[in-house]
């Protein structure tokens, strides 16, 4: 899980800059929208929801923002209809990229992922072409200056999670998404803060390229990541532990 653990890494920094400039509250206004619009909006009931409210409160957006966009989402507030569309492609070194949207306009979308992907080294693929390298996967992560590995391992395991693993500041369970609440809710129970509590896709396994090709592949994910439209990047780029992302 080295790949997806230092990705993990990069995007905890990055999501806190984020969060300063407020970009990361249309995202997550979208997704508790959707996830209220597709499960109700019943946290306890709604898995998606919860996981989507989780992120809110770790990136400190205002209750009042996320009642308003539960609202939104149930049609009790006047809202944007949003597409749920997954585009695939490959990166620099033919790394496979999954990138997940909720956009209310596809065509403008479809053509700013094909434009940020042909600029940095990738090109968009059919639909399938990637897809298949990947699992989703429940994915918890947490602080790991707030708890340790070794209680994380306990607490996880038992309650059924596949994996743990640290990288740098992160550390990450793994579960099978039909056991993601029964481990987030164990973990949660046990006084373990996750700063993070979402279902992904996770590559069966990683590709390693050079540095160069690695800071090329990183720089257009990071890219894709910061797009308005874009909710999630999924690739089976191998990050070295000693890559920067300023490098």
């Amino acid at each position: 899980m080295s790949g997806h653990s230092k990705w993990a890494t990069i995007k905890h920094k990055k999501g806190a800059a984020d969060a300063k400039r407020g970009k990361i509250f249309t995202k997550l206004i979208k997704e508790i929208s959707i996830a209220a619009r597709l499960g109700g909006g019943d946290i306890t009931a709604n898995p998606r929801l919860r996981a989507a409210v989780l992120k809110a409160r770790t990136a400190n957006m205002p209750k009042d923002n996320v009642d308003r966009a539960i609202k939104k989402g149930l049609g009790e507030l006047e809202g944007v209809d949003y597409q749920e569309i997954t585009y695939e492609g490959y990166g620099p070194g033919g790394v496979a990229i999954l990138i997940d949207v909720l956009t209310d306009n596809r065509n403008r979308t479809a053509a700013d992922i094909r434009y940020i992907l042909n600029r940095g080294g990738g090109n968009l693929g059919e639909t399938g072409c990637v897809s298949y390298l990947f699992k989703r996967k429940g994915v918890i992560g947490f602080d790991a200056g707030k708890v340790t590995e070794d209680r994380v391992l306990e607490v996880a395991l038992e309650a059924g999670a596949e994996d743990v693993s640290r990288e740098g500041e992160v550390i990450e369970v793994i579960t099978d998404p039909d056991e993601f609440e029964t481990v987030l809710n164990a973990l949660e129970k046990a006084g373990l803060e996750q700063v993070s509590a979402e279902i992904t896709k996770v590559p069966d396994s990683y590709v390693t390229l050079d540095n160069e090709k690695t800071g090329k592949a990183v720089k257009l994910i990071e890219a894709l990541d910061d797009h308005d439209d874009v909710q999630n990047v999924s690739s089976n780029l191998d990050i070295p532990e000693d890559f920067s992302p300023d490098e």
